[in-house]
């Protein structure tokens, strides 16, 4: 049998220490399961136990894997040994016979060891067709520990109503299994059975269980496949990206009003603030005091850096502020300085906390007052309002531009048009040559004589017509006169 599971386990694997992250994981758990095993070196004592009406072979007890454990792996406590116990039975290398939850506990419930075909280092992936013919093939076979619990049913159904076209060839597969087995030993044939039932509680747990199986992505990005590298590498890239579209007034460099304002209610919120801690740094650097919001900035960093990149930075951080002889030194009192000093042993991204906390109330209390009180906030709280004065200038002159540009066009249609027709409503010009609209007004332009007042205006047809609501243009003689609306 153990050659068999070997033959099967070599066809049907293929370089699985490239495929699967946690290969690591699986091979030390192996090579416990393996000395367990092992009688000559003292392993766990397998044996078979008599029931009632039947035998049930090749079992050991929750009890006797807690105590290999806490003797060869020098666990002194027994809870220690059962959790540990426990995350080799999620894996599936140990399993209770009675129960699909993998879990271990320290006491007479009968255990088996999985055969090494299905351990999950051969990078199993089985589909949902596998499942269904397990599944089928269980419904077949009269036995009380065959039986469907109440998840494995409604998973059956489910997979009916999925694979109702090829149902019958799912059918046809599970009867070719179920007459196999029935060649094989009884004893053989039940051992059979609990191992591949276990294999499934792996790959289809009971709901509320872990999946032990799911890929962890973290793990994928150190693969040494380089498609899944590069695909993992690309989708991060995306996520980087700055998409985020702004409003001019988000674009522009000089704050709003209301952002300035703000500045004023907390600390907390000028530094939230990047152009806030910019104004804030340059007035610092007016007073020579600037390697406190430096330090302080430089620590937020460290707590977002990899933990590859910690150590490195925390030294950067010691040599430019807190060393005898820094460059840009900060004034620290003496119980922070020891407190930072015993931290930096470890070299943690919390070592400069006591130091950033007594920088930032040093901050608060002193610079953040004066930077409220000074020149170049007050400036930019005033250097917000425009004067009314000039929108007003600037409103007449609009108006006044308007009334230019309506008189030339009017004066150029007097002079192409000296006995009438159309003529553009005053205000509506935008530049340009003007044309002709449904609102423009049909004029007559008659010859002035001293017979007595100028005719009213006619239309081709001789008749008077009354004007639009549009302003009124009359012409005297050689004069334009332009009206605004009554």
């Amino acid at each position: 049998m153990a050659q068999g599971s070997g033959d099967q386990r070599a066809v049907g694997t293929a370089d699985p220490e490239d495929s699967s992250p946690n290969m690591i994981v699986y091979r030390k758990i192996e090579d416990i399961i393996t000395k367990m095993q092992d009688d000559k070196t003292g392993g766990v004592p397998i044996r078979t136990v008599k029931s009632f009406l039947s035998k049930i072979p090749s079992v050991v007890t929750g009890t006797d894997i807690v105590q290999w454990l806490m003797k060869n792996l020098s666990i002194e406590d027994p809870v220690e040994a059962i959790h540990l116990g426990s995350l080799i039975a999620a894996q599936g290398y140990i399993f209770p016979i009675s129960d699909h939850v993998l879990s271990m506990k320290d006491d007479g419930t009968f255990y088996r060891f999985q055969a090494p075909y299905f351990w999950p280092s051969n990078c199993w992936e089985p589909e949902n067709t596998d499942y269904a013919i397990y599944l089928c093939k269980r419904t077949m076979q009269n036995k009380a520990r065959l039986e469907l619990a109440d998840y494995e049913a409604e998973n059956l159904a489910r997979l009916q109503r999925a694979f109702a076209r090829k149902w019958e060839f799912i059918f046809m597969q599970a009867e070719a299994q179920v007459k196999i087995d029935r060649k094989k030993d009884k004893t053989e044939r039940k051992i059979l059975d609990s191992q591949e039932r276990a294999f499934w509680d792996v790959h289809r747990p009971v709901p509320g269980c872990v999946n032990t199986t799911e890929m962890d992505i973290r793990k994928c990005r150190r693969l040494k496949n380089p498609q899944k590298v590069k695909k993992i590498t690309f989708l991060n890239a995306q996520i980087d990206r700055h998409c985020l579209k702004m409003s001019k007034v988000a674009e522009s460099k000089e704050p709003s009003q209301q952002r300035v304002k703000r500045w004023g209610f907390s600390f907390d919120e000028m530094l939230k603030d990047q152009v806030g801690r910019d104004q804030f740094l340059r007035f610092l650097e007016s007073e020579f005091s600037s390697e406190n919001l430096r330090f302080w900035l430089a620590v937020q960093d460290l707590k977002k850096q990899p933990l590859q990149d910690v150590a490195k930075r925390v030294e950067e951080i010691w040599q430019e502020f807190l060393s005898p002889g820094a460059p840009s030194a900060i004034n620290l009192d003496s119980h922070s300085y020891e407190i930072t000093s015993q931290n930096l042993k470890e070299g943690g991204r919390y070592t400069y906390e006591d130091a950033q906390e007594h920088i930032y109330k040093l901050m608060k209390s002193d610079s953040y007052a004066r930077f409220l009180r000074s020149n170049a906030y007050q400036d930019l709280l005033l250097a917000k309002k425009k004067p009314e004065s000039e929108q007003g200038r600037r409103t007449s002159l609009e108006k006044f531009t308007r009334s230019v540009c309506c008189w030339r066009r009017v004066r150029m249609a007097a002079a192409f048009h000296p006995r009438g027709g159309f003529l553009p409503a005053v205000g509506k010009v935008a530049g340009g040559q003007a044309p002709h609209r449904p609102d423009a007004v049909l004029l007559t332009v008659p010859t002035p004589t001293a017979a007595g007042p100028e005719p009213e205006p006619e239309d081709h047809a001789g008749r008077r017509r009354r004007s639009t609501s549009a302003d009124r243009v009359s012409f005297r003689g050689e004069s334009v006169t332009v009206k605004e609306k009554e």
